[in-house]
């Protein structure tokens, strides 16, 4: 797997949850697993069996996150090149089918957010590989799921 780009703040973010689940939350949980077992018999014990099950998806959702961070390396903006689209770009398109305009931000693991404007997507995603490196001026097509999507790149805020 490539490794990704990420901001300090984003790479501190995921750093700071592990921190939480691994020095916070396990150990409630690892409580709360010693009070159902003091209760006895363990076969027919709901709470039990349900605090074990509760621990391993929170180990499994630590261990994502630190894969997550092993497959990144910290960017900074401020050094990637000018005038093409990169990680930590701003890029305005224009859809050519319909002629919509909209606004991507291309950010790392942990960062993306869909609800912002500009939209925050991966530098992972199939939209933004197919955005990287372009310049203004440049049309892109991207595979989507609902079928090709053709835009323009209109502008790029570095």
């Amino acid at each position: 797997m490539e490794r990704q780009p990420i901001t300090r703040e984003g790479y501190d973010k995921i750093k700071n949850e592990i921190r939480h689940l691994e020095d916070v939350e396990m150990p409630l949980i690892a409580e709360k697993i010693a009070e159902a077992r003091a209760e006895g018999d363990l076969k027919e014990n709901t709470e039990y069996h349900g605090q074990r099950e509760a621990q391993g998806m929170m180990q499994a959702k630590i261990n994502v996150l630190k894969s997550r961070l092993s497959n990144c390396y910290i960017a900074k903006k401020e050094d990637m090149a000018k005038g093409v689209v990169n990680f930590g770009s701003i890029v305005t398109v224009k859809n050519l089918d319909d002629g919509e305009i909209e606004k991507y931000e291309l950010v790392g693991p942990g960062e993306e957010d869909y609800s912002t404007d500009p939209m925050k997507i991966l530098t992972g995603s199939p939209l933004a590989q197919g955005m990287i490196q372009k310049k203004v001026g440049d049309k892109v097509e991207v595979d989507a799921p609902m079928g090709k999507l053709r835009m323009e790149i209109t502008q790029i805020d570095d």
